[in-house]
């Protein structure tokens, strides 16, 4: 017998506020965690306002749910001190920890199928091309913006700002955070867009189904 949906999500909410409570318990830097994990406290309480009036796919709960875990990993020990970015640094044979590029991956990766969902389901762009095209701009907007809110932190706090920026002495940090996320938006498109659209049609079909007398 199959677990509801509903279910599911419902736990995998209360793992999510578990985790980030345990994030936050002792975190190496306490005002960058707050700053890091701020998407995730505003994005869990709107998913559950309107699971009702437009829930998502299955699909999309489960990204947003990888990529909740990347940012709390690194809110908790900055982006440049996640002991997994040291192991893949050793592995690769990097000179920085790159575990804010993964992050900066997702932030592509995971806006990319939000944005795609919306403009499907709304019926605000026609054809496939174009809306490629528009979630890639919708990724890199969504990435240009984080970097002034970066930018503005940075001279806010001045050098406080430090670890939340995790440039790690790298001058072109900005652009290649901004790559990554194309790079995560253009995967997300190839790997995921026929799964998608088939949830996306099976939403359609429930919505569509008349409701018991």
């Amino acid at each position: 017998m199959s677990v509801p949906r509903s279910q599911v999500l419902m736990i995998a909410s209360i793992v999510l506020v578990v985790l980030l409570a345990l994030s936050g318990a002792q975190p190496y830097d306490r005002p960058t965690w707050a700053l890091e994990v701020f998407p995730v406290v505003v994005a869990l309480p709107l998913l559950w306002a309107t699971y009702r009036r437009f829930p998502l796919t299955t699909l999309l709960y489960g990204c947003i749910f990888l990529h909740a875990l990347v940012l709390m990993l690194g809110a908790m020990y900055t982006y440049a001190r996640v002991p997994l970015g040291f192991d893949l640094a050793e592995l690769l044979g990097l000179t920085r920890n790159p575990y804010d590029k993964i992050g900066h991956f997702f932030q592509g990766f995971v806006p990319a199928l939000v944005a795609r969902e919306i403009l499907l389901r709304g019926h605000f762009v026609h054809g496939k091309k174009m809306l490629a095209f528009m979630v890639v701009c919708v990724v890199l907007a969504i990435s240009a913006t984080y970097e002034f809110i970066e930018w503005g932190v940075a001279l806010a706090l001045g050098q406080g700002a430090d670890e939340f920026l995790g440039t790690q002495g790298d001058p072109w940090d900005t652009q290649s955070d901004m790559f990554f996320a194309l790079i995560g938006a253009v995967t997300a498109l190839l790997l995921l867009s026929r799964v998608q659209d088939r949830q996306i049609q099976r939403i359609a079909g429930d919505e569509a189904a008349p409701s018991p007398a």
